[in-house]
């Protein structure tokens, strides 16, 4: 289960690093046109990157009681990385949408592993 706590420490460090990049620079014009929708959305990303970081934390240390957290947040991520890639295909940003797909087999593959490691 070590894939899976350091992919979820990993993907929810990047995150949080990507969106605070985003904001810094300026690169999220939805700030002004539609800032209603994107606070949700980014409360809904630091969500999922915040629980992905401390159940990755608590499964590198095999507490079972993180695991659900992971199932968790492991689920908000894959829904992210399904949604994401839209937003940059429609910009042609095709390295942005190849790279939410490896992410996205990535996070399937560490739930699976969580998911069979805990059966009785």
């Amino acid at each position: 289960m070590k894939f899976a706590g350091w992919f979820g420490i990993i993907v929810g460090i990047g995150m949080m690093s990507m969106w605070t990049f985003f904001l810094v620079s300026g690169q999220v014009p939805e700030i002004n046109s539609e800032p209603y929708r994107i606070a949700f959305h980014l409360a809904a990303e630091f969500a999922t990157a915040i629980g992905l970081v401390i159940s990755g934390l608590g499964v590198l240390r095999n507490r079972s009681k993180f695991i659900n957290i992971y199932l968790v947040s492991g689920g908000m991520l894959v829904y992210s990385l399904i949604v994401s890639p839209g937003y940059y295909a429609q910009l042609g940003d095709w390295n942005f949408v190849v790279m939410f797909t490896v992410l996205l087999i990535s996070a399937i593959a560490s739930l699976m592993t969580v998911i069979i490691n805990q059966r009785p």
